[in-house]
């Protein structure tokens, strides 16, 4: 099973991207655990509730592999959750750290900040400088994670057809 990450700063079409893929390869997709967690979440989250999405995540790609054709499409990882950890609470969970050393991908696309800005309340940072911030910092993640990355750019039409070729290229 070859796992595709897509990752990157929030509002930058991770979702959408997912979804595609997921139907021009004919598999499944893994939505972020943490957007469902928090839409039911009768308060603000603390950070304490950053291990369960972590769990939630890791469960939810675990149950989609086992239905996915020989490839899956996640919606981010596990790199998110510390990315948002590290920076709202100065560090993350240990059991957050072991579970990215544990668990294995074979690709990751990285979405650039060049699409628009979309309003939504789960979303936190949408200044500019902040969106660039991010978005090196998910770049300096996958540059040292030692797994293949392409960067994703563009429109919408060149996202998907860079994202097509890099995991045609992965097949």
């Amino acid at each position: 099973m070859l796992k595709v990450v897509v990752i990157g700063p929030e509002s930058t079409g991770k979702s959408s991207l997912s979804e595609q893929l997921a139907a021009h390869y004919q598999t499944m997709w893994v939505p972020e655990y943490a957007r469902q967690y928090l839409e039911t979440l009768p308060r603000p989250y603390e950070q304490s509730d950053l291990l369960s999405m972590a769990k939630g995540q890791l469960a939810q790609e675990d149950q989609l592999a086992a239905r996915a054709n020989r490839l899956l499409i996640c919606d981010t990882d596990l790199h998110v959750i510390k990315v948002w950890s590290e920076h709202k609470y100065g560090n993350c969970d240990p059991e957050i750290l072991q579970a990215i050393r544990d668990r294995r991908y074979d690709l990751y696309l990285l979405t650039y900040i060049d699409i628009p800005w979309e309003e939504d309340p789960q979303r936190e940072h949408p200044d500019p400088a902040m969106r660039e911030y991010f978005y090196n910092v998910y770049r300096e993640l996958v540059m040292e994670s030692g797994v293949p990355w392409v960067e994703i750019r563009g429109s919408f039409e060149k996202r998907i057809a860079s994202a097509i070729a890099a995991v045609d290229k992965l097949l």
